[in-house]
């Protein structure tokens, strides 16, 4: 398994996360347009993330089911369930500059939440999930 291709998209995810709170910072009304398009960009790469995690990481895991990292898997797989979920209602509401423009505030109350969040379950995933994967690869190899 290629936890490269992984920790890649999770780069992409978190530019584009960051450049949606430097639009914001700088006038989410003024920057409405940029700011939908940011979202539509990010929802496209985001489910296909969510995808491959689904169809391919988490089931190559758990085919041990007993194991701690099959174990580990199904909590993270669980866990990221409502974090996607509000994720999918964000990027629907806001993928309109119209939207964005007619309420600003909103917009950037949502993005605080929700983004964070999101952000928050890479980091976990980078720091915490992929390098236990990438320990039991080189065990397995050796």
């Amino acid at each position: 398994m290629q936890i490269d291709k992984f920790k890649h998209q999770h780069g992409d995810i978190k530019r584009r996360i960051a450049e949606l709170r430097d639009l914001a910072r700088a006038g989410a009304g003024t920057h409405a347009e940029e700011i939908a398009q940011g979202i539509v960009a990010m929802s496209a790469l985001i489910k296909l993330h969510l995808a491959v995690e689904d169809q391919v990481l988490y089931p190559a895991l758990q085919t041990d089911r007993q194991s701690d990292l099959a174990r580990l898997a199904r909590h993270y797989q669980r866990d990221m369930v409502p974090i996607a979920a509000a994720y999918d209602a964000f990027a629907r509401r806001w993928n309109t500059s119209q939207r964005v423009r007619e309420d600003a505030q909103g917009f950037r109350d949502d993005a605080n939440l929700v983004l964070r969040k999101l952000h928050e379950r890479m980091l976990r995933e980078d720091r915490e999930f992929y390098p236990q994967i990438e320990a039991q690869e080189l065990a397995d190899a050796h």
